[in-house]
Parts: structure tokens; sequence; C-alpha cells
């Protein structure tokens, strides 16, 4: 009688473990390639419909009014020379335009360049940048005049100056927006939102002791309504700055709106 011995099994069992081991690998490597993207975010009322750049969902907003947003710019140039932009036009890399997130096409904004203080007035007429902290990308003729091509990013304000109304026909059927003019106009300042409208009011009526023109605004945000306390009057996007800056002074959180 021949006595048992487990080691001539030994190599067999490496063989079949290593086997397992690499189908466990292909298995997860293949399920999360083939899993399906995410179903899109439901569209607040009034809201342009979102779009999905990879696995993540983007929310353009309705209008431009009082929007101003701080972030980092790059840009963009021979690689989509020539190529359609997302509202349609051709990219022209030497022309003055920009990509953004969620501005509607035909936006002017206006670009501070916070590093050298140049300033440029430019229209919004493509999407992007989808880079992590960045909030516009601009087109290299725009890049070159607020001087970010060489660096390739700068830190920048941008302020909506301009938003589009309607489209009209021009000789030999080209398009062209109406641009509806930002800088002067209403404007107030919010200095806060919330969702208790009581809490909305106790601020109001302690902004009233020093402040005119407080009121509370309520806005059905999709998710729930918002209730949202401004502050003071101003007609001109200079004059807004101006009294901006001084809330922010005296320790508001603080942005301005057009009415």
């Amino acid at each position: 009688m021949i006595p048992f011995e487990p080691f001539p099994l030994r190599p067999v069992m490496r063989w079949i473990l290593c086997l397992c081991y690499i189908f466990l690998i292909m298995y997860g490597c293949r399920s999360v390639s083939t899993a399906p993207p995410r179903e899109a975010p439901a569209t607040p009322q009034g809201y342009p419909k979102p779009y999905r750049v990879g696995t993540q969902w983007y929310q353009p907003i309705p209008d431009a009014e009082g929007f101003r947003q701080r972030g980092t710019a790059s840009w963009y140039g021979k690689k989509f020379h020539g190529r359609k932009t997302s509202n349609g036009e051709t990219y022209d890399m030497y022309g003055v335009s920009a990509a953004h997130k969620t501005l509607p096409f035909g936006t002017v904004v206006r670009v501070h360049n916070l590093r050298n203080g140049r300033k440029l007035d430019i229209r919004i007429n493509d999407r992007g940048p989808f880079v992590r902290g960045r909030i516009i990308d601009l087109s290299y003729g725009a890049a070159n005049k607020l001087g970010v091509v060489g660096p390739g990013t700068a830190p920048v304000e941008i302020v909506a100056l301009a938003a589009p109304t309607r489209m009209v026909r021009q000789p030999g059927g080209q398009a062209r927006v109406l641009p509806v003019d930002l800088t002067h106009g209403n404007f107030t300042f919010q200095v806060g939102a919330f969702q208790d409208r009581n809490n909305a009011e106790r601020l109001a009526a302690k902004l009233k002791q020093t402040y005119s023109h407080v009121h509370v605004t309520s806005f059905d945000r999709g998710d729930g309504m918002f209730h949202r306390v401004r502050v003071g009057r101003a007609t001109t996007l200079k004059d807004a700055d101006e009294y901006e800056q001084a809330l922010i002074r005296q320790g508001f959180d603080v942005f301005i709106v057009a009415e």
C-alpha cells in the first residue's frame, strides 16, 4: 500500500488558485467598464436640459443675470480649430470666444485676469472646461489678449455683461444673437438664502435697522423653496461693484443680482 502524500497536489492547487485570481481580476475590470452611466438628474422648471460628459451631468442655467464667478481660466487651440462648437458654430482659435459649463450660449462675460489686471469681453459659444477647478476655457485669441497663453492658466473673475434674447436672420440666412445689456439696470445684493422663511424674515428685520431696500424673495429651485434676503439698490454695474465691496468689508457673504 502506497502511503498518501499531499505534496504532489500542491502545484495543481497553485495553478487552480492562480486561474481563479486571474478570472476575478478580469471579471472585476469588466464590471467597472460596462457599468451603465448615471441617469439624468431631474431638470428644474424653466431650466434647459442637462448634458453628460463621461459619467458627469451638467445643468445649464436659464439666464446669466447677476452671474459672477471666480476660479481658474485655461485655453484651447489647434486641436479644436475648425471643429464645431457646442452651439454649432465653427471654432476659430484666433477669434475671441470661450467655453463655459453652464452659462447660456451667446452670453457676453467680462473676464478679469487677477494676476495681471487685464480685462476682456468674451462671448460664450462652447461647453467646457471639464477639468476640476477650471471655470472657463478661452480661445487662443482671447487667452493671448489676457496674457494666459504663456502660463497656460490664470486666476480670473468673470461677470455677465449681456445675455442673448433672440436670434434674427441676416441676409443670406446667417443667424445673429441680439444681446441684452446687463451693465445697466436695477441691481441688488443677496446676503442670505434660507429654506425656513422665518430665518429670512429675522435677518431682513435686522438689516432694516441699517440698510434701505431690504426685501425677501422666494424661489422654487426644484429641490425645495428658498427665501433670499436682498438689500440695497444700484443702477449700474460699476456702482454695484462698489456697493458689493462695501458690504463685503462689513462681513457679509454677498453677490450682485439683477432684478
